[in-house]
Parts: structure tokens; C-alpha cells; sequence
């Protein structure tokens, strides 16, 4: 007895892992990204500038906000999870400014390329009994720039670097 003829299919299902992607503001990246990076579901984080004016980390300031661009499972977590916890660490009602920190640049937001992802965390915002006050702003992701190496999990290479959320909270979903 011979085995069966092979179809060039397997019987055994195949795993396919979907990630999504959403970009998180919250005033300097260094601390947003240190955060982010220790969340449940979250794959994959990087620094960046989101909806500048240019595609270029050189030059003035083209109306970017620092952002950290996630990659998260949805079968782990969610937008509006990610959003939850981008409010434990952000002033929501501060407008271009966290902590010390002060400027455009330093303004709270979520941006994403998946209309469902802005309409996810929308929702969440406005089920919030504070929505009319709050300053995140929730846009398309029209453009997106990697910072540069010297920001890329900052404070996971310089600890003693100066962050505006507290330390507890840095580590707070660390694994």
C-alpha cells in the first residue's frame, strides 16, 4: 500500500497573522513609544512624524506631530484599547503641549489609513462624559516620516533621558 496522491495542498490549516496599523501622538515620542511598545497586543513599534508638509526630517517644522507608529493584533487588543491607553498617559484636554514640553509638535492625536480605525476612536472619545473638551485630535494619516535612529526606543537605550509621563506608568504593561 502506497500513500495517497498529494494535491500540493496541506491538510493542515495554515496560520495566517494579520497585523494592523495606527499611529499614536501623545506629546514626545521618546516616552509615547517606551509606553506603547509594552502594551498587550502591540507587535511592533517605530518614531515618527505624522501629516507634515514634507517628506523630509531636515529643514523647519512642517506641521508634523511626533507620533509612534503600531502595529497591533486585533485578536489581542483594539483601536479603542489603544486609544484607552494612550489616555493614561497623555493630558487630554491640553492643546499642543504635555508636561514640559510645549509646541505643534507636541500635540495628542491617532491617525490611521483605516477609516474604521478613526471611526473606532472616535467613538470611544465621544462616549466619553468629557468629549467636549477634549483636544485629541483623530485624522487620516496623510503622511508619515520615520525619525531617526537616535529616537528609536530612546528611552530603552538612554533610561535616565528626561520623559514627561512617570516611570510607573512607563512600565506599568511591561511583559
Amino acid at each position: 500500500m502506497g500513500n495517497p496522491p498529494r494535491s500540493g495542498r496541506s491538510s493542515l490549516p495554515t496560520l495566517v497573522r494579520v497585523s494592523e496599523e495606527i499611529c499614536l501622538a501623545g506629546g514626545c515620542l521618546w516616552g509615547v513609544q517606551a509606553f506603547v511598545a509594552t502594551l498587550p497586543g502591540v507587535v511592533w513599534t517605530e518614531a515618527g512624524r505624522a501629516n507634515g508638509a514634507t517628506d523630509s526630517l531636515e529643514g523647519p517644522y512642517d506641521g508634523y506631530a511626533e507620533c509612534v507608529r503600531t502595529r497591533f493584533d486585533p485578536t489581542r487588543t483594539s483601536v479603542t484599547r489603544l486609544v484607552q491607553h494612550l489616555f493614561e498617559i497623555i493630558d487630554p484636554y491640553s492643546i499642543n503641549q504635555q508636561g514640559p514640553d510645549i509646541g505643534e509638535k507636541y500635540r495628542t492625536g491617532v491617525y490611521s489609513r483605516d477609516p474604521a480605525h478613526l471611526a473606532e476612536a472616535r467613538a470611544y472619545i465621544d462616549g466619553r462624559s468629557d468629549a467636549a473638551r477634549i483636544a485629541v485630535e483623530v485624522l487620516p494619516l496623510t503622511s508619515y516620516i520615520r525619525s531617526a535612529e537616535e529616537h528609536q526606543h530612546r528611552l530603552a537605550r538612554c533610561p535616565d533621558d528626561i520623559c514627561h509621563i512617570p516611570a510607573e506608568l512607563l512600565t506599568k504593561y511591561r511583559r
